[in-house]
């Protein structure tokens, strides 16, 4: 035996060791065995493929949430604090703009802070656009169309407004500079439809 270092070494390991005893040992096998998987080169290009694909796909809805998260299929909703709304093109009276909304799977716009109303005056300058507040049903009793209690939530009347001028004037608007004003329902307005975001 020689010594290297602090440890001994054995000059026929262990087939010196069993050679000596008078038994035999199989050769020493150099490498484990492992499952052999036998991977096609063309199911893994496939494989890949399919995966790159799905990542495009995924990526591109990212994308289109992103840019129209009120739907791809509705460029003309402008999106805004989790809500999503039109600004008609065309003007009618209060109860048909109404039904306009309705047929769009939205109301009249309710408004109920600040934050909202400067994001609709901003689209809305120099225009007059119907939104969901009337007093229809008893005059100077206005309510929103969604149940929301108007004496208690958020107001933005021009000075002077509600006036109910020559008794006629019975649905809310926001006028040219952005406040509400009253008018009669049966005048030809824009509107301005809401909805949530689609799910």
């Amino acid at each position: 035996m020689g010594i290297v270092g602090d440890h001994e070494q054995v000059e026929d390991g262990d087939h010196g060791y069993l050679a000596k005893m008078g038994k035999a040992m199989a050769p020493r096998k150099t490498g484990r065995s492992f499952p052999q998987w036998k991977w096609s080169s063309s199911f893994l290009v496939y494989g890949l493929l399919a995966l790159a694909y799905l990542l495009m796909i995924i990526l591109l809805g990212l994308l289109i949430s992103s840019v129209f998260p009120c739907g791809s299929r509705s460029r003309e909703w402008e999106y805004f604090d989790g809500r999503c709304y039109y600004f008609s093109v065309q003007k009618f009276t209060w109860h048909i703009a109404e039904s306009q909304c309705a047929q769009r799977n939205s109301s009249l716009v309710v408004i109920h802070d600040e934050a909202k109303q400067n994001f609709l005056e901003s689209q809305t300058r120099n225009e007059r656009y119907w939104i969901g507040l009337n007093d229809i049903d008893e005059e100077g009793e206005w309510r929103w169309i969604d149940g929301t209690n108007y004496l208690s939530s958020y107001k933005n009347w021009r000075q002077g407004q509600p006036s109910d001028y020559q008794n006629k004037e019975d649905c809310a608007e926001i006028h040219f500079s952005g406040e509400w004003n009253d008018e009669s329902c049966s005048t030809a307005n824009f509107y301005i439809c809401e909805k949530p975001l689609p799910s």
